[in-house]
């Protein structure tokens, strides 16, 4: 099968050429133009290059061009899908890297699956809540205790019907008034996702 290359070094010596001869016609160094008559494209660092040399040396042998590059097209992008093809089976091959990128894959697999069943958790999940003061929940005298509370930040908190805002930490305070004996505190929350959550504290309050 005729190549681009055979077909312009038969028409240069049919026309008793040398590649000097081409070289001061196109000014393109020899070199070059004997790696294209060789087919040796490594040579060259782009295709567009080749593509440039190979119309203007068509021109010098009063060749067809179109005809020049459809060979040339067809001897490239063969050379190349097979270059391509031994890559991807070198590195099916090479046991270490299939390894390798097993290991990876698994890793970064099992991170999307945590990731995700994380998110998953928090979205299902009701508020969390944790109260920080007061520490005890028996008093004597005390009318009032300041109630501190943490919770998450987007969470909607209400006591008696009042709405507590909590500040960047999630952390909120409010004022709670005892009396004599039992006192039940009921903390509403409502999270980001509309789970809602109660959370019921009971303090004692006994005169000495």
């Amino acid at each position: 099968m005729l190549s681009v290359g055979t077909i312009l070094k038969r028409e240069r010596e049919r026309k008793g050429l040398l590649l000097s001869d081409i070289e001061k016609q196109i000014k393109v160094r020899e070199k070059y133009l004997k790696a294209i008559e060789d087919e040796n494209w490594n040579y060259f660092s782009s295709k567009i290059y080749i593509t440039g040399i190979l119309s203007n040396y068509s021109k010098v042998l009063n060749l067809d061009q179109k005809k020049v590059l459809a060979f040339f097209r067809r001897d490239y992008e063969k050379k190349e899908e097979v270059k391509f093809n031994r890559k991807v089976q070198s590195g099916y091959l090479n046991s270490e890297t299939k390894i390798f990128f097993k290991i990876g894959l698994i890793i970064l697999t099992l991170f999307f699956i945590s990731y995700f069943i994380f998110q998953l958790k928090i979205y299902f999940s009701p508020p969390s809540f944790t109260l920080i003061k007061p520490t005890v929940s028996n008093f004597t005298i005390e009318k009032n205790i300041k109630i501190t509370g943490k919770t998450d930040r987007d969470t909607s908190v209400t006591i008696a019907g009042e709405r507590i805002y909590q500040n960047k930490e999630g952390i909120f305070t409010y004022e709670y008034s005892i009396n004599e004996g039992e006192n039940k505190l009921i903390i509403n929350l409502i999270g980001a996702n509309g789970k809602k959550s109660t959370v019921e504290k009971t303090f004692y309050k006994k005169t000495p």
